[in-house]
């Protein structure tokens, strides 16, 4: 029998750990062929090459990033090969198997419930055998047209899962995606609008054994591992456990990233990550999700918001770990003023990077059971993203995506810090305001259907500081041009703005600077650079503001961007005018 287990996955850097589950299970009894395709291939090209592997089992890991495309190319599959027997399972399948039975009768056969390592392997067993589907436990078909549902099994018992690690076709890709592991299932919270609400408990894997699958991984080139842990602090013990273990046997270059809850996170383990973690070496993912407290209630979400600050900014002092927060806009009784005010509250902690996300209504969760208590519209289809409720107009929520875009591009990609800084702390009430009234300005003129380039974000948030006539933009365009040279890594070309200078003028410094370089300070002296180097590898401009002293000075200063051939790296320093065109 040839079994085949596929999914769409959203990016083809990911990889999906419940094919890997399922394969490691079936496993000798069954050989199992995992085919990995991501939902930005055509129908076409995922139909042919599984068409190719000539299945007569084929299963499908469904979740709502791809359950329609996914079943686009289940439709075509059945035209061609109507004998092949189809699998759904996964979580988008999962709470509400009556409607999918319904709706995909003549092309789905069965679809697994829940955890599905031993559904999966029995009904291959079936399959094979004496096809017997009521003695598979877990599973959904239709008999005679109506909808079967089998109870689910009692829940495995983790500590003796076969590794899904150790197949020697993943070897060769470990290095260049993203590889997911679980040491626990469940999660402890019942916040209304997760999925992992729903099961209770959480249940763990054999610790040894997880530390030698991540020995295993590192050893074959797995750069960035990812925990799909709910919880990975849910126990103190256990996680500081876990983070002794990666600081002491971490190979140079391993990324690993964490689900982490803050406000449960005690200051003696922060204070131990910022003593002994190399920096780079973990990543926390932090759902905020919302401030406000009527919110977190009626979701049956406990936060700590003060704790939850003081860990976020305890880690964020360390230097070590880059954190990831998210924000959900459209949670029960938050409106829009409600919302700019969690944005506040959370930007203020200056995080990495701040996902500002949209409540989508998922399947099986009690908010999507008991909408009409909020007056919730949302999509019919995945990824059942919310129209609109009781508080929160359709209007507010466009408005809240404009600033999502421009969110993405000025602050997550860190590209223009200082500028930024400046703006929400010294131009606009506050930075949701600076991000909504750009964004809707980013909305206006066209861009958001646009592609851009480095250049095109600086000449795009120029044009709309320039259009409400700010103050002070003599000030931010000497912030914006350092923030430019600075993520720079070779001397640009042709760089966004008009040069102020006459070649002369730019002359006259350089060889100031050439006779008396301690005027660009002690470090710069140090290079040594020669009257050559310093005309190929330099750029000098002026700026009215000092980003490192963070002062202005209406005489204003030269802003010298050294980009270093070797290493492809700049540096920038700061010269005062007067001085510089004295020496």
């Amino acid at each position: 029998m040839n079994v085949i287990i596929s999914t769409l996955n959203a990016k083809y850097i990911h990889t999906n750990l419940a094919l890997r589950c399922l394969k490691a299970f079936a496993e000798p009894e069954y050989s199992v062929e995992i085919a990995e395709y991501t939902i930005k291939d055509p129908a076409m090209n995922i139909v042919t090459d599984l068409y190719s592997k000539k299945p007569d089992v084929i299963g499908f890991s469904c979740y709502i990033w791809n359950i329609e495309e996914t079943i686009k190319v289940v439709n075509m599959l059945k035209k061609i090969m109507p004998n092949v027997r189809v699998i759904l399972g996964g979580p988008e399948v999962t709470y509400d198997v009556t409607y999918w039975l319904d709706r995909l009768e003549t092309i789905v056969d069965f679809i697994v419930i829940g955890e599905g390592e031993e559904t999966f392997k029995q009904l291959l067993n079936q399959i094979q055998g004496e096809q017997n589907w009521s003695k598979v436990n877990g599973v959904g078909y239709a008999l005679d047209g109506k909808p079967v549902i089998n109870p689910q099994r009692n829940k495995l018992d983790l500590r003796d899962l076969p590794s899904p690690f150790r197949f020697e076709e993943d070897k060769s890709s470990l290095s260049k995606r993203i590889t997911y592991i679980e040491t626990s299932r469940g999660c402890p919270f019942r916040c209304q609008f997760c999925l992992s609400s729903i099961e209770v408990g959480v249940r763990y894997f054999d610790r040894e054994k997880v530390k030698e699958d991540i020995r295993y991984l590192m050893k074959n080139g797995a750069k960035t591992i990812k925990f799909v842990d709910r919880t990975f602090n849910i126990s103190r013990s256990y996680a500081m456990e876990m983070f002794r273990f990666l600081i002491d046997e971490h190979l140079p270059g391993t990324v690993f990233q964490f689900e982490i809850t803050a406000d449960i996170m005690r200051p003696e383990v922060i204070e131990f990550l910022n003593k002994e973690a190399p920096a780079g070496l973990f990543r926390f993912e932090i759902g905020v999700q919302s401030t406000n407290d009527t919110t977190n209630e009626l979701v049956m979400r406990k936060q700590n918001f003060q704790k939850l600050t003081r860990t976020v900014t305890m880690v964020k002092e360390g230097g070590k770990i880059d954190q990831h927060l998210d924000l959900i806009a459209g949670l029960p009784e938050e409106d829009y003023n409600s919302f700019r005010k969690t944005f506040n509250d959370v930007f203020a902690m200056r995080p990495e990077e701040l996902q500002l996300g949209f409540l989508k209504m998922l399947r099986g969760t009690g908010l999507r059971i008991r909408a009409n208590d909020h007056q919730y519209v949302y999509m019919d289809h995945s990824p059942y993203e919310i129209l609109g409720n009781n508080v929160l107009s359709f209007d507010d929520i466009v408005r809240i995506k404009q600033v999502e875009d421009v969110l993405e591009k000025y602050w997550n990609d860190h590209r223009m810090d200082a500028t930024i800084e400046y703006l929400v702390t010294k131009c606009f009430p506050s930075p949701f305001d600076f991000f909504q009234q750009f964004g809707s300005y980013w909305e206006n003129q066209g861009w958001s259907r646009i592609g851009h380039q480095l250049e095109h974000l600086f000449k795009r948030l120029h044009q709309f500081l320039s259009s409400i006539n700010l103050k002070d933009l003599e000030i931010v365009d000497g912030l914006m041009k350092y923030d430019y040279l600075f993520n720079q890594r070779y001397k640009p070309r042709k760089p966004w703005w008009q040069h102020e200078m006459s070649k002369s003028e730019r002359s006259d410094i350089y060889q100031n600077i050439l006779s008396h370089p301690e005027i660009a300070g002690p470090s710069f002296a140090k290079l040594g650079l020669s009257e050559k180097e310093i005309y190929k590898h330099t750029l000098i401009e002026k700026i009215k503001w000092d980003p490192e002293r963070e002062v202005q000075n209406e005489e204003g200063y030269y802003l010298l961007a050294y980009f270093e051939p070797s290493n492809g790296q700049s540096q920038l320093f700061t010269l005062n005018k007067e001085l510089a065109e004295s020496s």
